[in-house]
């Protein structure tokens, strides 16, 4: 509606209504955060939790509803998925930029349980955001180090544990955990730097998905991969977006079954599980590897 504007009014006009948008959701966030250290019990916190989560889906509509009003984005999107919002799922994107969190967002919400990041446990510290995601369940984790455990071996399966227990309220309700398995934004410099085998993807780091899925095994069994590109978009990072200069952007969503054998195993101290999981994880990222290739091929040209 507003597309014809220039990109710089566009830009500070989407940033500054998030931030409104953020600004007016806080509050309640924080109160429902309150509401669950006063009252304690189960039922209260379950209800106060699906509230919240509603709140921070009218967040990310309203800011969909931004980028809707002000951009002219084709958006394409492939893959033949069964979306479900009451099921479990563990979602998985290639990272080029900060710009495919709104993506990601834009494409799946609504239509999958609300997007969540497991956090370190440092950033519950953090001033307001921390109690924000503690309210809306966020999982923290703690990690120890391979130099920590061979130090102190009794840390081994410690770190698993407790999380575990932290994720106990998603045996109940249904969550997306986000995460990229490439832990960085892919650039041609990191690719060159890792020695990459990939044309379009830096190396998975198995660590992080492997503990998520073994905090979770009783409940995810679903990955949902999502590919993005941006052609013709070489800036592609969220100021671009927000700016307008993003003309279309393409979205592939594969569903993968996440072997039994890999749920509620401990990665730090099976040497097994973790050769598999690594085998298993390097194979899918060929396969993502080719359809990011294929879509660049069919899309850049068009």
């Amino acid at each position: 509606m507003f597309s014809f504007l220039p990109a710089p009014v566009k830009g500070i006009t989407i940033v500054l209504l998030v931030t409104l948008n953020t600004i007016f959701w806080l509050p309640i966030l924080v109160f429902g955060a309150v509401l669950k250290l006063l009252i304690p019990l189960p039922a209260i916190k379950k209800w106060v939790s699906v509230a919240l989560i509603s709140c921070a889906t009218n967040w990310v509509t309203l800011n969909n509803f931004f980028m809707w009003l002000f951009l002219k984005v084709e958006w394409v999107v492939t893959g033949s998925v069964d979306l479900n919002k009451n099921n479990w799922y563990f979602v998985n994107c290639n990272h080029q930029s900060w710009s495919d969190i709104p993506v990601v967002q834009k494409i799946l919400n609504r239509k999958v349980p609300m997007l969540k990041f497991f956090l370190k446990k440092e950033l519950i510290w953090v001033p307001f955001l921390g109690i924000c995601w503690w309210a809306l369940d966020f999982p923290f984790m703690k990690r120890s180090s391979p130099a920590q455990i061979k130090k102190n071996p009794s840390l081994a399966g410690k770190d698993l544990a407790t999380t575990q227990k932290a994720c106990e309220k998603f045996k109940s309700t249904p969550v997306s955990v986000f995460n990229f398995i490439e832990g960085t934004r892919f650039t041609p410099e990191k690719q060159a730097q890792q020695d990459s085998p990939f044309v379009n993807l830096l190396k998975p780091r198995a660590g992080g998905t492997a503990f998520v899925l073994g905090s979770m095994g009783e409940q995810m069994h679903t990955m949902l991969d999502v590919s993005i590109i941006y052609p013709d978009a070489p800036d592609n990072g969220p100021w671009s977006l927000v700016c307008g200069k993003i003309y279309k952007v393409v979205v592939h969503l594969d569903e993968i079954e996440i072997p039994r054998d890999f749920l509620g195993k401990d990665y730090a101290s099976d040497p097994e599980f973790k050769t598999n999981f690594q085998a298993w994880l390097n194979e899918l990222w060929v396969n993502k590897d080719e359809l990011i290739s294929g879509l660049k091929k069919k899309y850049e040209q068009s």
